[in-house]
């Protein structure tokens, strides 16, 4: 019976067996590169064909430049086991060109026939709205990039609204069903603007944004989009088609929301300024009104002597109008009053004249005096009872 081995014993066997085979020392191996990372001047990358993948690390920072998502390259190294992850790795020593991979190719090839026919064209943007109160999202309900979104743009605005449209981000069918949710969302009531996002991946994991037909139903939505696809360095058909490019997804929120806290905190500031100047306004025309004070209470009192000059002037003068005027009238009173005293039957009996009456009417004629009745005589100081006993011519 064969006594069992530990892993590390087997690990190191294949790793010997991997360093005793010269032939697989310094060797070149072509294929397309993809799934790039940097991490402390160490890349990471795999190189695949059609059949297969091969894990790749490169210890050498200077041909980043060449190790690019989608290019065929050819790297010179050999392959080495590690005992303790159990992995196999093919360490790069050199790296040069071998021609585009197929996808970028692809890629190429669909960016020049949509830009001939000017769907990339600036004057096709539309403008971002101002006032954005509601942001529809296209993406995975699964991934971090819904939830990066959502973090970032309600902590700036708690008040936007946000309508998600989950769809595949990539693999079959994904394209159909990101460019059948741009369609949906441009008609979608209220939404102000649209995000097209995903996280970053290889150029074969973007291929559905890099699609004739999520280009189109970009450029013929009827709403802003913004494309906010992979990491910075990532680019896409969408980038070129969509009116606004964001370099990451969580840019994207930043790009489409206002910060609410900083408004705050500026209209403070403002509102602040404006109370200084304000106040400095105050206290310099304070100043002035001070300094014009006397001059004011001069001016007023000379006024206001000349105006009381004036209003004696004119008190005496209507006075003196108003005493002509008595006066005038006074002796008109006494010309009337005379003039009635001469009238006055009274006044005419005590200058010695009398005054007749029959029947309580006066007699004015001897003919009219009834011989046969008594009549009266009205004297200054009293009344006889008169009758005629002889008449005289």
């Amino acid at each position: 019976m064969i006594k069992a081995i530990s892993v590390t014993q087997l690990n190191s066997y294949i790793r010997n067996i991997f360093d005793a085979e010269e032939l697989l020392h310094n060797i070149d191996v072509v294929g397309e590169v993809f799934g790039v990372s940097l991490s402390r001047g160490v890349i990471y990358f795999s190189l695949k064909d059609e059949n297969a993948t091969l894990p790749c690390v490169c210890f050498n920072s200077s041909f980043a430049s060449l190790i690019r998502e989608g290019a065929n390259v050819v790297v010179t190294g050999s392959p080495n086991f590690y005992v303790k992850g159990g992995k196999l790795n093919f360490n790069v020593t050199k790296v040069k060109e071998d021609g585009l991979g197929k996808l970028y190719e692809e890629f190429l090839k669909m960016k020049e026939k949509l830009e001939d026919e000017g769907l990339f064209s600036a004057e096709h943007k539309k403008s971002l709205p101002k006032n954005i109160k509601r942001i529809g999202v296209i993406t995975s309900k699964e991934g971090a990039v819904l939830q990066d979104i959502k973090n970032i743009a309600w902590r700036r605005n708690p008040s936007v609204d946000i309508v998600l449209y989950s769809t595949k981000v990539q693999g079959k069918d994904a394209e159909k069903e990101i460019a059948h949710a741009i369609e949906v969302m441009g008609e979608y009531p209220n939404v102000d603007v649209i995000i097209v996002a995903r996280g970053g991946g290889s150029l074969e994991d973007l291929n559905a944004y890099n699609t004739e037909l999520v280009a189109r139903a970009t450029y013929n939505c009827p709403k802003p989009i913004v494309s906010a696809v992979g990491h910075e360095t990532d680019f896409t058909i969408i980038d070129f088609v969509s009116d606004l490019r964001a370099p990451t997804p969580s840019a994207s929120a930043e790009l489409l929301t206002i910060n609410v806290q900083e408004k705050r905190e500026e209209m403070l500031r403002l509102v602040s300024k404006f109370k200084s100047a304000c106040n400095n306004f105050y206290q310099t025309h304070l100043r002035e009104v001070d300094s014009k004070k006397d001059d004011i209470i001069s001016i007023a009192e000379s006024k206001y002597l000349k105006e009381k000059i004036l209003f004696e002037k004119r008190v005496v003068k209507l006075l003196n109008n108003a005493r002509n005027y008595y006066q005038e009238k006074l002796y008109s009173l006494d010309m009337a009053h005379n003039a009635l005293n001469k009238l006055n039957p009274h006044a005419i009996l005590g200058l010695g004249y009398a005054r007749i009456e029959q029947n309580e009417k006066p007699v004015k004629s001897k003919v009219l005096l009834d011989e046969d009745k008594n009549f009266r005589i009205i004297f200054s100081d009293g009344i006889s009872v008169a009758q005629i006993v002889k008449e005289e011519k």
